[in-house]
């Protein structure tokens, strides 16, 4: 694939976009991890963003929504530069029980804990491999039946975090939500600040990250205090149809 003329500028101008929300906030922009979201992305195009944000100074991870996309990290390229710079690898799609070891497999991070039986199957799956991961709790702060998540009440979370620390190889380190599907920002908004206020009602020092905010919504999410933001198309462009 040749190379993308225009990668640089995009990378720049979202990189704007987050420091522009950090500083209106009275943050740091390069304190917030950005995620490549890497759905249907080729190798070469993820290798070139990760060296334009390398270049930058930036924090950077690369993130799967898909098992059957993991292997182009298996690039021998991509694999090189990911190792080299010390790139974590997270998985941030809704997930099957029956992809949970391809999972483990691959991802440090896995954001889309959503319900019990997920948790349960990751536990058993890093247990067998005998590894650590860290996990989010995903939680349906739009209340949109499309997603998945856990209910936004301090006491079903609360109960989700009591659940991963009893499992096995499993740690919680956060939050996760995806934020309302509306052009109303003020519906964005509220969905992104109850992410934020769960975590302030839960008090639980261990739970650090909140991960929210994607290309369309990123400024608000950084505005509510997103530590990840998840960026495919403001990095890489529009998908090909």
């Amino acid at each position: 694939m040749p190379e993308d003329p225009q990668l640089s500028d995009r990378i720049q101008t979202a990189l704007a976009r987050i420091d522009d929300a950090a500083a209106r906030a009275g943050r740091d922009g390069r304190e917030i991890l950005v995620l490549l979201a890497t759905k249907t992305r080729s190798a070469a195009e993820v290798a070139a963003a990760l060296r334009v944000l390398h270049a930058d100074g930036r924090r950077a991870a690369v993130g799967e929504n898909r098992a059957q996309e993991i292997a182009k990290h298996d690039d021998p390229e991509l694999a090189a530069l990911e190792a080299e710079l010390g790139v974590p690898r997270h998985f941030i799609g809704r997930l099957q029980r029956n992809k949970a070891r391809d999972v483990v497999d691959f991802a440090s991070l896995v954001h889309s804990v959503d319900r019990e039986e997920i948790a349960r199957a990751l536990s058993h799956r890093a247990d067998l491999a005998g590894v650590d991961r860290e996990v989010l709790v995903q939680v349906n702060t739009s209340g949109e039946e499309s997603k998945g998540g856990f209910a936004p009440e301090a006491a079903a979370v609360a109960g989700a975090v009591a659940l991963l620390r009893e499992l096995p190889r499993l740690r919680p380190v956060g939050l996760m939500t995806i934020g309302a599907n509306t052009t109303e920002e003020s519906a964005v908004r509220a969905s992104l600040h109850r992410l934020r206020t769960l975590r302030e009602e839960l008090a639980d020092p261990e739970l650090t990250e909140l991960s929210m905010g994607m290309s369309a919504d990123l400024e608000v999410a950084v505005e509510e205090g997103a530590t990840i933001v998840r960026l495919g198309s403001a990095v890489f462009g529009p998908r090909p149809s």
